[in-house]
């Protein structure tokens, strides 16, 4: 039996990059796993690549009605949850000068206001042992351009990391924050960021990072991994930063 045996672990954003690598990783420790994406057809391939199956739910974190669906099928075929990475997020990044109403609200509704009302809608069918982990970033302490409410809502959900670790100790749930730096994923094309943008930052983080490197989605997976499992049992409230030295030194 893996380090997830017999666990049910819920994973938004997992119908690629982070959360895909770790919910094959959680399924290999032996997790029944459910993600969570808004593109379906990319949902069910990922979830025949995952294995042990896991369940592909359409679920976009910034419709709480899409939200109270993940809940409702949850509770009904697993009737608990013991493991919640909140991983999905999404932005349209713009020079704070330029930044619209529209560009604002958007991200931060895929950002903050989703990821607290996903882990609000699955707590009560959180059982004792538990772990929540949310996904932040080193931006949170790193100023960069064209960031600016991406930076300032992963901000609030380090700070909301702390509040529920307060909130929850006594119901024997423990919730912490993983801070990637810069990984190797499609987020920023996604994002709407052009190609040679992309290669242009790419270079100069490299210089700033000690490794010189990006970091890989699996090294995430494998720092989610502790998170999640009794490895960690003793770390609550902590932001775990995997960046490579990156914010460090």
């Amino acid at each position: 039996m893996g380090k997830l045996g017999g666990k049910v672990a819920v994973i938004t954003g997992g119908s690629d990059g982070m959360g895909l690598a770790t919910a094959k990783l959680f399924a290999r420790e032996g997790a029944k796993v459910i993600i969570t994406g808004r593109d379906q057809a990319r949902l069910d391939a990922a979830a025949q690549g995952i294995g042990n199956g896991a369940d592909a739910i359409g679920c976009d974190i910034s419709k709480m009605a899409d939200i109270e669906a993940l809940r409702a099928f949850v509770e009904r075929k697993h009737g608990r949850v013991d493991v919640i990475f909140a991983n999905a997020g999404a932005a349209r990044p713009n020079m704070f000068e330029h930044m619209s109403e529209e560009e604002f609200d958007f991200t931060i509704a895929c950002t903050f206001k989703g990821t607290y009302f996903t882990v609000q809608k699955l707590l009560p069918l959180m059982t004792s042992g538990g772990s929540i982990i949310l996904n932040t970033t080193t931006l949170t302490t790193k100023g960069m351009p064209y960031v600016s409410v991406y930076s300032a809502g992963k901000a609030a959900i380090r700070s909301l990391a702390r509040s529920l670790t307060a909130e929850l100790i006594d119901k024997g749930v423990r919730v912490n924050a993983m801070a990637p730096g810069y990984i190797d994923t499609d987020q920023a094309r996604k994002s709407g960021v052009s190609e040679e943008m992309i290669q242009q930052t790419k270079t100069q983080v490299h210089a700033q990072i000690p490794m010189h490197r990006s970091g890989t989605v699996d090294e995430v997976a494998k720092a989610v991994l502790f998170l999640a499992s009794d490895d960690s049992s003793y770390l609550t409230g902590s932001e775990l930063c995997v960046d490579g030295g990156w914010n460090q030194v």
